[in-house]
């Protein structure tokens, strides 16, 4: 028999722990695969693994960090820290069930083809999870009125490359692994794995970067190897969070240079200024790639993007480079290869334009199916409804499948900061679980979201990510004006104008 509770969460990441505690009056129940919360920041990081943006961009809006003015970027083990902070301060970890995977999902409510979403809490299971813990085989059922689902899009399942036939990882006589795998290792095994050997790392996102610097830093003695990095899609890389002296969030976090941008229901007028301003967006994007062309030597190395930098900003692909990542290329210990095909051969990688490159061990740092996760566990029909011919999954509010009922989907839609993104939408669910507000038809959660679609569409060749970084504010007025809060929160029109914003310029109005 199935044990019954109003909510359920999958996944106790960032955004699992934000919406446990968002919640937390209807004591939801936590599914937690692992021993620990955290998610990607526990399971998916390497020793040198460190936050992308300063602290303070990354922050739940009541739990300030302790030195939230540092300006050294945090590890994750201090994000680690900081999660758990949280988690205790608010008493959340108590509805947390730890090592307790879910296996399927089945539906059990009245799937009847409407117009209306209808209730998220309609006073009867809606769905039954079923969860295999790690101290027994046995499936133990539960059942819920909603689900939120927070696997998130990183993690769980890699990404593989598909190779030609015998031309596969079981042709090399060395050792294959994914990030995914390497994360795994504690740092004597890391450093074992890549010491003196010859490295071929695939990827040039910031995992890739950090594990090359990783794998340079294990090679300093006299019989160190170099690392190669193969490079198929060149990004943007940001060697800090400046540019010609100005801070980075003057180009886009504020609501002055937001308004440069696309942004959803914004009008025939406001579609005419937007279109009137595209030189300045472009001009501010090449005034960020000059500078980053002059301070790093992208030409030398052959790692200077064909695409403007705005586009990966939209895409939320700028990557923070490591310190040393160049003074370690110019010493050989890091070594870069343009491909856009390869496969193996026993003694290592072969390319299209003929060349061979020996190995001993090869990492894939080819990124994770997230979908695949969803599909895993969701039953038909949601299944098919999880993307859009696009590749992008209908989230309105980057929270409610309009075509799937009483589930939401928290962690799915990026920006420069998840964190917040998460907990503002963990917020409105809260309110939105609690009949604060009603939501609008699905054909106009539809329309809602095709427009944000087409918005991400014309902006960047790299959609497909969700990200939203380029009108995050309006974004998140949307949400305010929904839930019935002021969306403009600032104390006066030059901080509203000129100034970023952040998780704490959302915390609850006294």
């Amino acid at each position: 028999m199935a044990i019954q509770s109003k909510i359920g969460i999958i996944g106790g990441g960032i955004s699992g722990i934000a919406a446990a505690k968002q919640l937390s009056k209807h004591n939801p129940i936590v599914f937690e695969a692992t021993d620990s919360i955290g998610g990607v920041w526990k399971h998916c990081s390497y020793k040198s693994t460190k936050l992308q943006t300063p602290r303070c961009d990354y922050e739940f809006s009541d739990f300030p960090w302790t030195q939230r003015d540092n300006k050294n970027f945090p590890s994750y083990q201090e994000i680690l820290d900081y999660l758990y902070s949280y988690a205790t301060y608010f008493d959340v970890l108590k509805f947390v069930k730890f090592n307790s995977k879910v296996i399927e999902i089945r539906f059990v409510g009245d799937f009847k083809n409407s117009s209306e979403y209808g209730s998220l809490l309609p006073g009867h299971p809606v769905w039954e999870v079923g969860v295999q813990t790690s101290q027994s085989e046995t499936i133990q059922w539960y059942a819920f009125e909603f689900l939120v689902i927070c696997t998130g899009k990183y993690g769980d399942i890699p990404a593989m490359p598909k190779f030609p036939q015998n031309k596969g990882p079981e042709i090399f006589q060395g050792k294959v692994v994914h990030t995914l795998d390497y994360c795994k290792l504690n740092e004597e095994e890391s450093t074992q794995l890549l010491k003196d050997r010859k490295v071929v790392i695939f990827g040039y996102k910031k995992s890739a970067i950090d594990l090359a610097v990783e794998c340079a830093e294990a090679n300093q003695g006299p019989d160190g190897q170099p690392c190669t990095m193969v490079v198929r899609t060149l990004h943007w890389t940001v060697p800090h969070y400046s540019v010609w002296g100005l801070p980075f969030y003057m180009f886009y976090s504020t609501r002055a240079s937001q308004f440069l941008h696309e942004r959803p229901n914004q009008g025939f007028f406001r579609t005419l200024i937007c279109h009137m301003l595209s030189p300045m967006r472009r001009t501010l994007s090449k005034m960020i790639e000059s500078y980053l062309a002059w301070k790093l030597p992208l030409e030398k190395y052959g790692l200077k993007p064909e695409h403007p930098f705005e586009e990966d900003y939209a895409s939320c692909q700028m990557a923070i480079l490591p310190e040393n990542f160049f003074s370690e290329a110019d010493k050989g210990k890091i070594a870069i290869k343009r491909a856009s095909n390869w496969w193996f051969c026993e003694g290592g990688v072969e390319f299209d334009d003929g060349t061979k490159l020996d190995a001993d061990v090869v990492v894939l740092a080819t990124g994770f199916d997230g979908k695949q996760k969803l599909k895993a566990i969701l039953p038909d029909p949601f299944c098919s409804f999880l993307e859009f011919p696009s590749g992008i999954m209908p989230l309105y509010r980057g929270t409610i499948n309009p075509m799937i009922p009483n589930m939401a989907f928290v962690g799915y839609i990026e920006s420069v900061s998840n964190l917040h993104t998460a907990e503002i939408r963990c917020k409105w669910l809260s309110r939105l679980v609690d009949d604060l507000f009603e939501l609008p038809s699905i054909e106009k959660m539809l329309d809602q979201t095709t427009k944000e679609m087409e918005i991400m569409r014309r902006t960047t060749r790299f959609y497909k990510r969700s990200c939203i970084s380029t009108f995050s504010i309006n974004h998140s007025d949307e949400i305010c004006e929904e839930m019935g809060l002021r969306s403009w929160r600032k104390n006066n029109w030059i901080a509203e104008a000129f100034s970023p914003y952040n998780s704490q310029d959302y915390e609850e109005e006294k």
